[in-house]
């Protein structure tokens, strides 16, 4: 069953007239896309900058308005032009990583408020303050740490206080967008076990958006490639990624360095 339905989806950008005179023009991000995930789904969305993968993903969340097509999330309609109280189920539905940890965490304040704003924004019943010490336990932090600021932790660590934060009030759909493209080799390593194993214990479904072909294959079930605005090629991780039909697919594939036996 799906658990994320988009019909139609598109989002077009206008630009600044030449002149009075010049009729409007705008710039097409997302043509009229559709899309379905199902309920403990791992979809990857892989494509080059500029291919619309964070249009669509902002459109799915509710953080823009489409031009055209309608979403649906956990069966309801996310309305376009919604106010915030009115998206406080979708939110509740939703955690999303960023690429920046350190962007997306408040200098002011620490570590436990900022995991706990989701519990505290979307009146989540229940002892906040343990709930934050048990997510931080889960992302492999100390409790300790709870009165602590973003600063005074490694990019790895910040990155897992995003994903405690999006994870704090048990969401059923987690969406990455470049979770893991600001860390090295040996962190993300970290990262990719714990989403695995947080998708596992709890039936999460995943969205991941990410330039790193070996993060998707790792991670997801589905993938799904995007090109200029539109899903060139979408199918299971093996048939796309080891059996490309798709000519873009297939020059994206051969740009992923490898290794030479």
């Amino acid at each position: 069953m799906s658990i994320i339905r988009a019909v139609g989806l598109g989002r077009e950008f206008p630009l600044p007239r030449r002149t009075l005179f010049h009729p409007r023009r705008s710039t097409v991000a997302l043509h009229p896309t559709d899309l379905s995930v199902n309920a403990g789904e791992a979809l990857g969305v892989v494509g080059e900058s500029g291919s619309g993968k964070s249009t669509l993903v902002r459109l799915l969340l509710g953080l823009d308005t489409p031009t055209t097509g309608t979403v649906e999330v956990a069966g309801r309609p996310v309305q376009a032009r919604a106010s915030a109280r009115e998206l406080h189920w979708l939110r509740r539905e939703t955690g999303i990583v960023f690429q920046d940890p350190y962007a997306s965490l408040d200098p002011r304040m620490t570590v436990a408020r900022s995991i706990g704003q989701p519990l505290r924004a979307l009146g989540v019943e229940g002892s906040h303050d343990a709930r934050v010490l048990e997510v931080l336990q889960t992302v492999g932090l100390d409790a300790d740490m709870a009165q602590r600021y973003p600063h005074e932790f490694s990019g790895g660590q910040r990155q897992r206080i995003a994903l405690a934060r999006a994870i704090v009030h048990r969401p059923r759909i987690l969406i990455g967008d470049e979770p893991l493209s600001a860390l090295d080799v040996t962190v993300r390593a970290l990262v990719l076990d714990l989403i695995r194993q947080l998708r596992r214990d709890d039936n999460m479904t995943l969205v991941i958006v990410s330039h790193d072909i070996g993060v998707v294959q790792s991670l997801c079930d589905t993938v799904a490639v995007m090109k200029d605005g539109h899903i060139v090629e979408r199918g299971t991780v093996d048939s796309v990624l080891l059996n490309p039909q798709q000519a873009y697919t297939q020059r994206l594939l051969s740009a992923v360095p490898t290794i030479p036996r």
